[in-house]
């Protein structure tokens, strides 16, 4: 079983309206010096191959079709041990 941590967040100069809401809130409570707010995805997954290298494939793929989209989203993939 491997496990693999994947990181889905919105490309610079994308428009990210959950963080600019989110942004706005912390300023309401005074936390002044946020200069700014992106928000993504986190996933964890438990991929039941024994080899690396294929998990690490598998997880690519599964972001690639489903997980993030390439338009406007961008992805990051790691092992974890």
């Amino acid at each position: 079983m491997i496990k693999i941590e994947i990181n889905v967040d919105p490309k610079e100069g994308i428009l990210d309206p959950q963080g600019k809401t989110v942004e706005r809130a912390l300023k309401n409570l005074s936390f002044s010096d946020v200069c700014q707010v992106r928000i993504g995805k986190h996933i964890i997954l438990d991929i039941d191959l024994d080899n690396e290298d294929l998990a690490l494939k598998e997880a690519e793929k599964m972001c690639k079709e489903l997980l993030a989209n390439p338009l406007i989203e961008e992805f990051s993939i790691k092992l974890l041990k």
